[in-house]
């Protein structure tokens, strides 16, 4: 009888040993809250300054991945049509970088205006923004 209750004994306590081990990645291999990825931009807002009415502009903002696990970007969209973001769809490795570039048609705008992007991404708050600026000016503006 002894060797019966030893023998369950050392099998539970083998069970709550094992089952009870902190691991940092998920069933699936994605990251748990320990290892995310964050995104570090060289600068989040670009103020494109004084643009004609019609110009087409673009900047690309830098950045890099400050995270413990690989960013992914799953989404980017702009605050209206008129702003589009082109963005990588690979995963992009600790340490390293890429660029989202931010095209901004000022077709039928006018005066101060603000435009966002908003990124979908796998880190803490999983949403990010970036901001261009610019001042349009019509060609009444301008004389």
């Amino acid at each position: 009888m002894k060797t019966k209750a030893s023998a369950l004994f050392f099998s539970l306590l083998l069970l709550v040993t094992t089952a009870c081990k902190n691991k940092d990645t998920a069933t699936d291999g994605s990251a748990t809250t320990g290892e995310l990825a964050e995104i570090t931009f060289e600068k989040n807002e670009h103020d494109f300054g004084n643009v004609t009415q019609g110009d087409k502009v673009s900047y690309d903002f830098k950045f890099t991945n400050t995270g413990q696990n690989d960013l992914v970007i799953a989404d980017a969209k702009g605050s209206c049509g008129c702003t589009v973001p082109e963005y990588p769809k690979t995963p992009i490795k600790p340490g390293d970088g890429g660029t989202i570039k931010v095209s901004f048609d000022t077709t039928g705008k006018s005066g101060q205006n603000t435009k966002s992007v908003t990124l979908t991404c796998n880190i803490k708050e999983q949403k990010k923004f970036i901001i261009v600026r610019a001042n349009i000016e019509t060609s009444t503006t301008t004389k």
